[in-house]
């Protein structure tokens, strides 16, 4: 028969145990119904320039209201080098045209 310290000492290491599988619970539950679901960021590109440096293109923001992020990503800083509205079908134009768009911006801006 265990003691009641034993018992406590027991029931102590099997909640200690339990907290990974607690956190995770919790980490699928919220990213399945919480509102991190809708709002959830996405890569679109990341493309290296140099040794240490990257561009890398986001897409962030409510399902109404994307915007894409372009950063420059380098070991000690993020610089957010344009920020852009994401086109909808609903906006004229055809669905998956801000790559365009963007590309035309950048000419422009080249030229």
């Amino acid at each position: 028969m265990m003691t009641p310290t034993l018992f406590i000492v027991a029931l102590f290491v099997a909640a200690i145990a339990l907290i990974p599988y607690a956190i995770k619970w919790l980490q699928q539950r919220n990213a399945l119904g919480g509102l991190g679901a809708m709002d959830a960021s996405r890569i679109v590109s990341a493309v290296a320039v140099g040794a240490h440096q990257r561009v890398v293109t986001l897409e962030v923001g409510p399902s109404h209201a994307r915007v894409w992020l372009i950063l420059g990503v380098t070991p000690t800083a993020i610089n957010c080098l344009h920020k852009s509205p994401l086109l909808s079908a609903g906006d004229g134009r055809e669905a998956g045209s801000s790559e365009k768009l963007l590309v035309d911006k950048w000419n422009e801006s080249q030229a």
